[in-house]
């Protein structure tokens, strides 16, 4: 079996069984890079699923009356009865109450009733937290979410077993652009879910939970707050690679800075329609999208325009030390 964990050179030459050993090479590190990663997040799948829920709005925020109604607001609740069993303490100490005896005793105990009922009450709201519907969903939302960090935590190194695998079939200029690429794009990536777990999110669904609540309970279940959070994550963090994309484009002689340039208007509509159609397509979630996707596009037109005027430094450069009609030039 061979042993290849580097990448193979661009003039290695290879048998169809030398490809296929190193393909199982590749597949086993992305496997085992995979199940270490898994299991790490596995074993802190509690916290994930903390970070997650993050995004849900305190219990007490919605105009609804939950279904455990008052009781809902812990500290609220020991407060009141705090105030309760004070006050009646205070009455029943009253000389001039014209209560008789039996009562100012009784309004006593009540009052020490009242107040430590609401001393037991907890200091603090426990937080919102989705609800789960079937005897083993909380069991597989844990591995679910521990499946989706784990594959975001490899990331960077399954893109490089990638790369070490495709990069005999490219060229030396191929792969000049091919190593940066691997470098940016894990970043920008990563910049988009960073932003939308910190942005996006919290006003989604805050927004989402929020509307129309005087009507409706709002119970949010485990598996469909996960995935439209992953989703969303992952299509913006997609989105965020559009410089790369346009750069691409350029270097396949597709568009230039001009053009960007002349037709950003419809660019504009086109990253709206995009925004509009990710996961989560509420008037919040589409604006506080269509925000950094303008940012990203006017960062390509400013790339693009740059590469533009290195290439024609060049091209000039290049016209100077062979012009037309001299040997080596154009004309020759």
């Amino acid at each position: 079996m061979a042993k290849r964990l580097r990448p193979i050179g661009h003039d290695d030459r290879l048998s169809v069984v030398d490809h296929l050993d190193e393909l199982r090479s590749r597949l086993i590190v992305c496997f085992v890079v995979l199940a270490v990663a898994f299991g790490l997040c596995f074993w802190q799948s509690a916290n994930l699923q903390n970070l997650l829920n993050r995004a849900l709005p305190p219990p007490t925020t919605n105009a609804s009356n939950k279904i455990s109604g008052l009781a809902r607001d812990n500290v609220s609740t020991g407060q009141h009865l705090a105030r309760v069993g004070s006050d009646l303490t205070k009455l029943s100490r009253l000389p001039d109450s014209g209560l008789s005896a039996s009562a100012r005793a009784l309004l006593a105990q009540t009052g020490r009733e009242a107040s430590a009922a609401g001393a037991s009450m907890p200091r603090k709201n426990p937080p919102n937290v989705p609800i789960t519907t079937g005897v083993g969903e909380p069991f597989t939302v844990a591995v679910t979410v521990a499946f989706y960090a784990a594959v975001l935590i490899s990331l960077p190194l399954l893109l490089y077993e990638l790369y070490a695998f495709v990069v005999p079939a490219l060229n030396p200029n191929e792969k000049r652009v091919a190593g940066p690429v691997l470098l940016v794009a894990p970043v920008l990536f990563a910049i988009g879910v960073a932003f939308t777990y910190i942005v996006v999110l919290p006003h989604a669904v805050h927004f989402l939970q929020g509307y129309n609540s005087h009507q409706v309970d709002a119970l949010v279940q485990a598996k469909a707050l996960y995935a439209f959070e992953v989703m969303v994550m992952a299509a913006i963090g997609l989105a965020f690679e559009m410089p790369l994309l346009l750069l691409g484009l350029r270097a396949a002689g597709i568009i230039d800075g001009g053009t960007l340039t002349r037709h950003w208007r419809y660019a504009v509509m086109i990253l709206a329609i995009v925004a509009a159609a990710m996961p989560g397509a509420d008037p919040v979630t589409t604006g506080l999208e269509v925000a950094p996707l303008a940012v990203l596009f006017l960062a390509s037109i400013v790339l693009l325009k740059l590469a533009d005027r290195r290439e024609a430094r060049r091209e000039a450069a290049e016209l100077q030390r062979y012009p037309v009609g001299t040997v080596g030039g154009d004309g020759d």
